[in-house]
């Protein structure tokens, strides 16, 4: 059963929570903090035995979690912007270029290669990337 509409699930031992995906903002995935207190609230409600500590425990997987299903749902876009924010450009281009071997039609994802690729120099990569882009879209 998938979580519903705003949500994604996370277990945490033999529960399985449905966290909401507004608990973290920005593209660093930042946990918004009076959102995650009012999350333990509710949490703690239906399940008192959770102590804080656990449930900070479950809120780094939810993190992980999120970020995984971010790059899931791009296509390897949302790590790849974030690694090359923080300046490996080298590893946003890989992580690309590991994506495209399993969804080689993803014109998106050939489109930020090629944006990629062009940053660091590598023009006619670039360019090539672009070309192969169009061919998908």
């Amino acid at each position: 059963m998938s979580a519903p509409e705003g949500y994604f699930t996370v277990v945490h031992g033999s529960l399985s929570l449905n966290v909401p995906r507004n608990i973290f903002k920005g593209s660093a995935a930042v946990l918004d903090e009076e959102r995650a207190n009012s999350f333990y609230e509710l949490t703690r409600a239906r399940y008192p035995w959770i102590s804080r500590n656990s449930f900070d425990v479950m809120l780094k997987k939810a993190r992980t979690e999120y970020l995984r299903l971010r790059d899931e749902e791009t296509g390897g876009i949302y790590t790849s912007r974030m690694m090359a924010s923080e300046g490996d450009k080298k590893g946003a281009i890989a992580h690309l270029r590991a994506h495209l071997e399993e969804d080689p039609e993803d014109s998106d994802a050939w489109m930020e290669l090629g944006k990629l690729l062009c940053a660091t120099g590598d023009t006619e990569a670039g360019y090539k990337a672009f070309n192969e882009a169009r061919k998908h879209y």
